[in-house]
């Protein structure tokens, strides 16, 4: 009877949130199953740079050649199995300076771990506006179902992201799919690299030509240093016409622990 309770709590998030637009260039990160602990938070900033991108404004969206986004990141745990984040997304370009982009919010669940199950399991929605100078569809929902496992060494994590568009030319393209994927491998304790997959491939039932489809792989390496410190650092090509050709990202967050420590005796 308990695990029925979770199971109708779950499946009445993701019929709530049935979708955003692709994830872009901003928070590009592949989600693990894992939720931020209760009374904890994880400030996280997600700084990443365009090198060789689009370089022509197109229906009054900036190119996105050589900006450098900068995103806030703040998750803070509910429960065991919930927790909450917050984004706040800035872009800094020659010509336009650094502006203010948007907000998201991304609540977040996971199966507790007294399930026993093989696999890590979450789903998260996040919803959010950006300004239409920075994409066109302002106002976008997504639902992310987060699979992920550990194999001794061997790290892989699944997204199969549904996005939607509520405000913005993309309203009729109805559920769109947007899946990331990774593959990681722990070469020590302390140093870890990988490959990082993200995709948009268009309307459920309806996918673009793979000409239009954003695709784009990254090479990455992870450092943990400690388990108060998050270092993602990474390399991406685009090898679609639809995607940007080299972006260069970093993720730096640190995890702080607001429970107070019983006395020792």
């Amino acid at each position: 009877m308990h695990n029925r309770k979770w199971w109708i709590w779950i499946f009445a998030l993701l019929c709530a949130t049935l979708p955003a637009c692709a994830q872009g260039n901003y928070e590009i990160q592949v989600y693990g199953a894992d939720t931020i602990e209760p009374k904890s938070t994880m400030v996280e900033l997600h700084s990443n740079y365009t090198p060789d991108g689009q370089k022509y404004m197109i229906d009054g969206v900036y190119p996105t050649n050589h900006q450098e986004h900068e995103t806030l990141e703040i998750t803070q745990g509910l429960t065991s199995w919930s927790e909450v984040g917050f984004y706040v997304f800035t872009s800094e370009q020659n010509g336009h300076g650094v502006q203010w982009v948007g907000d998201h919010i991304r609540p977040r669940v996971r199966v507790p771990d007294s399930w026993h199950w093989p696999v890590g399991v979450s789903v998260s929605t996040e919803i959010g506006y950006q300004r239409a100078v920075y994409s066109p569809d302002t106002w976008t929902w997504e639902i992310r179902p987060i699979i992920d496992k550990y194999l001794g060494r061997w790290y892989l994590a699944f997204n199969p992201a549904l996005e939607r568009t509520w405000h913005g030319p993309d309203v009729a393209q109805g559920v769109g799919f947007s899946p990331a994927a990774k593959v990681g491998y722990d070469f020590s304790k302390k140093v870890s690299g990988g490959i990082e997959y993200y995709a948009d491939y268009g309307r459920l039932g309806d996918f673009y030509s793979l000409h239009n489809q954003q695709q784009q792989i990254f090479l990455v390496t992870d450092l943990n240093v400690s388990p108060k410190w998050e270092i993602n650092i990474g390399v991406g090509v685009g090898p679609t016409a639809a995607t940007d050709h080299w972006i260069i990202k970093g993720i730096l967050g640190r995890h702080f622990n607001w429970k107070k420590e019983s006395p020792v005796d």
